[in-house]
């Protein structure tokens, strides 16, 4: 299945946030990568900072272009605002939920965990990361896989970090989304009102 497979670093210096999990490069070189990154340039354009904004997200969420253009054709055709129903499709993908829970350090980690046939939704094995969950859904680790050192590791390291539309049990690796995000608890800095201005043009 397809998916960016390119530098992480670059990518994180382009966005000066480090998308992809703690960046030194971010943290060292607060400029954009390149031999022009220190150069004074231009003022982007309105469509430069609407693009910026979609290119974000998506490398974020870890979704190509096609698949972000479907999740945002379905969240336009809902009643309400549209880039907060973009945001709550992308939080509930399984994969992005299967980070969210601690299950996975990285969405990219999480992604190969649900590839791999580790992880169960309503007690059947569920290997798409796109899989669009449903509020009551409940998501947990195989038992077979519940002993592998990158979920122990993962889940003591996120131990205090939950979220609140989704319930999680420690001692047993599950999890349930008990409702869909609201836009003041998603964590990403991502302008979804820019995405939906880019879309409408």
């Amino acid at each position: 299945m397809a998916r960016y497979r390119g530098p992480k670093a670059k990518v994180a210096r382009r966005f000066n946030d480090p998308i992809f999990g703690p960046s030194k490069a971010v943290q060292k070189k607060a400029y954009p990568p390149g031999q022009h990154g220190r150069s004074r340039r231009r003022k982007p354009s309105e469509y430069a900072i609407q693009l910026m904004a979609k290119q974000k997200a998506k490398y974020t969420y870890g979704v190509l272009e096609r698949q972000f253009a479907n999740l945002f054709d379905k969240a336009s055709r809902k009643s309400g605002i549209t880039g907060e129903i973009l945001l709550q499709l992308l939080e509930t993908r399984l994969d992005n939920t299967v980070f969210r829970l601690g299950i996975a350090p990285t969405r990219r980690a999480a992604r190969q965990f649900v590839l791999h046939k580790h992880i169960l939704v309503n007690g059947q094995v569920v290997n798409i990361p796109s899989y669009a969950l449903k509020v009551g859904d409940i998501i947990e680790v195989r038992e077979k896989s519940k002993s592998l050192e990158v979920v122990t590791n993962s889940v003591a390291a996120t131990a205090t970090k939950r979220f609140p539309w989704l319930e999680w049990s420690p001692e047993t690796l599950t999890g349930k989304l008990i409702s869909m995000p609201i836009r003041e608890d998603i964590p990403e800095n991502i302008e979804e009102q820019l995405i939906v201005e880019l879309y409408s043009k």
